[in-house]
This record gives C-alpha cells, sequence and structure tokens, in this order.
C-alpha cells in the first residue's frame, strides 16, 4: 500500500471536466482586449498548474488563493481550495492544508469532488502520524498524543460510509486497518509501560482498554498476557483466570502463554 496521497484527479467527475474545458478554452484564440475576472481566474489557475507540477508548491498556493478569490462560489474556485490544501500537505504545512480542506467540506457539502476531500483530510493526519515515528524512538511514547490518528480514522470511515464506490474508498479501507493496528500497539506499549514500572492497575486498565477497542487488532493477543500478568501482581486471581482463559479460547498457540513474557524487543510501532 502506498502512504503518499493520490495527486486529485477527477477526470470522473464534472468538476474537473468544467475546469479543463475552462482553462483549454482559456488558452485558445486571439487574446481579447479586455479579460473578464473569470478569465483571469482561468489563466491564473492555468500558471498554478504549472507551479505545481513543477514542485514550485509555495508559488503555486499564493497563485490558486488568488483564483480561488477570483473564482469565488464557481467550479474552478472548488478545484482551487482542494489545490490549496493539496499545496499545502506537500509543503509540509499540515495546519494549513487541514485549514483549507476542512473549510472546503464546510462551504461545498454537495460537491462533486466531497469524496476526495475527506480522502485528503484523513492523509493529511494519517502521515502526520506517520511521519513522526522515525523521530521518537527515543522518546517516552506513553505520553504521545494519537488524536492526530484518530482524526485520520473518522475521515477515512466517513469517506467509506458515504461513499462506498469512491476510487478512494478501497485505499481509505487499508489505513483504516493500518491504524486500528497503530492504535491497538500504542495502547499496549503504554500497558507495558506501565506494568515496567509497577503501576499494576494502570496496566491493567490500558490493556483492557485496548482488548476492548480493538478486539481483532493483533495487538489484543499481548494486551490479554499484560491483563493477566497486572492482575498476579495485584492479587486478582480471579480477574487473572478470566484474562487468561480469554487469552487461550482465542489465542491457543500463544507465544506470551508459551515463554511466559511478553515479547517487546521490537518498538511498539513496528508491527509490519
Amino acid at each position: 500500500m502506498s502512504l503518499s496521497v493520490m495527486w486529485p484527479k477527477f477526470s470522473r467527475l464534472a468538476l474537473l471536466g468544467l475546469v479543463a474545458v475552462a482553462v483549454q478554452l482559456a488558452g485558445c484564440g486571439s487574446t481579447p482586449v479586455e479579460e473578464s475576472p473569470d478569465t483571469t481566474a482561468e489563466r491564473l489557475y492555468k500558471e498554478a498548474r504549472e507551479d505545481m507540477a513543477a514542485g514550485s508548491y509555495e508559488r503555486a498556493i499564493k497563485t490558486l488563493e488568488r483564483v480561488e478569490s477570483l473564482a469565488a462560489g464557481s467550479l474552478l474556485g472548488q478545484q482551487a481550495q482542494l489545490d490549496t490544501a493539496y499545496m499545502h500537505w506537500r509543503n509540509g504545512e499540515r495546519t494549513e492544508g487541514l485549514a483549507a480542506v476542512n473549510r472546503f467540506i464546510k462551504l461545498n457539502p454537495s460537491s462533486p469532488a466531497l469524496d476526495y476531500a475527506l480522502y485528503l483530510r484523513g492523509v493529511i493526519n494519517f502521515n502526520e502520524n506517520l511521519g513522526l515515528l522515525g523521530k521518537i524512538a527515543n522518546q517516552d511514547l506513553s505520553e504521545r498524543d494519537q488524536s492526530a490518528a484518530r482524526e485520520s480514522f473518522q475521515s477515512f470511515k466517513q469517506l467509506v460510509d458515504q461513499f462506498p464506490q469512491s476510487r478512494y474508498a478501497g485505499d481509505a479501507k487499508a489505513r483504516m486497518n493500518f491504524i486500528i493496528n497503530a492504535l491497538a500497539s500504542y495502547e499496549v506499549h503504554v500497558a507495558r509501560y506501565y506494568f515496567r514500572r509497577g503501576a499494576y492497575v494502570a496496566a491493567a486498565a490500558r490493556a483492557q482498554q485496548a482488548v476492548s477497542e480493538f478486539q481483532r487488532s493483533p495487538a489484543a493477543e499481548e494486551a490479554l498476557f499484560l491483563m493477566m500478568q497486572s492482575y498476579d501482581k495485584l492479587e486478582l486471581t480471579g480477574l487473572r483466570d478470566d484474562a487468561e482463559r480469554v487469552l487461550r479460547k482465542n489465542f491457543p498457540d500463544s507465544a506470551f502463554l508459551n515463554q511466559g513474557k511478553a515479547l517487546s524487543a521490537r518498538p511498539w510501532w513496528r508491527f509490519w
């Protein structure tokens, strides 16, 4: 699965079709003596697309903002809004990208490109979450905020629920599964963190949360084992036995049971 967002292509939607025609017409024929605002917006959009293709993201953003202002309320204006959000994301400006795509969703709830807007919002948060993984090897992960990953999941879910036939739905589902595994693994990491420090009540609570929220995630196996260990330390034999019973039923060949300890040599986020 590719972890980069697909370039916004609306060849099958009315939005890009009308915009492409408008831009093409703007470049044909003799130059009029006096250009209308719409014509100016179309020519500016053509320049912006050239800058986008050339990787001149900051210049493209400035031009797109002018296009949006001149073509407000039109299909061209909608396209400019989406391209602005995309360019901010490509330029490493997550906050600005989210603001732009959220504004598009709020102002254009019936747009033919709404599925792409939801997809882009999900990808911006998704890549923000992944982008941090390489920087946190020595960080106390129990203090990390997972809100970006959860927001990404909700955007993808909204896309899949509202537009099950969207060209972006398949990739959104794959990313949703990835996020679920990431969040589950994170909860297990936190439970392990607390257990190693003797905070057994907190460890059991976080492991229970992982099992409750992410039952089908591979991380549920270790979460159940951590619950067993924590309840054993707390001398809560009934709860310990319940956790062991569930673990044996769902993971009869569990390496945790066979080896008697959590397999935690890998970083929590390396679950692929």
